[in-house]
């Protein structure tokens, strides 16, 4: 990223976190949330795992390789998260929550 003076970035957090929002949009059609967290199902050790679901609830469809890099881009777009815990990015205003068990039982 380019730098201003004295080391500091020249895009805000901000304005990154919406570009980033905005190309998961692109790359994800029709997606609304993006549920984030390091518990992949299919592996038996930490790794980066992305659920993607529509304004509905339903989840889409996402290959391996898709789930892998937008939940990479995100924990590096919010290195300051609790990442022991999901995440869910709302797409329409870049917000990240916490998703508690309870929550997440419920399809976010």
């Amino acid at each position: 990223m380019f730098t201003a003076k004295r080391g500091m970035p020249a895009c805000p957090d901000s304005a990154r976190q919406y570009r980033l929002t905005a190309q998961l949009a692109d790359m994800n059609p029709g997606a609304a949330i993006i549920r984030v967290s390091l518990n992949d199902p299919k592996q038996a050790w930490p790794h980066p795992h992305a659920i993607v679901r529509d304004e509905a609830g339903e989840t889409l469809e996402l290959g391996r390789t898709t789930s892998k890099v937008a939940a990479r881009w995100i924990l590096r777009v919010w290195p300051e998260a609790d990442w022991t815990r999901p995440h869910t990015l709302d797409l329409a205003d870049a917000t990240l929550t916490r998703s508690d068990p309870i929550t997440a039982g419920r399809g976010c």
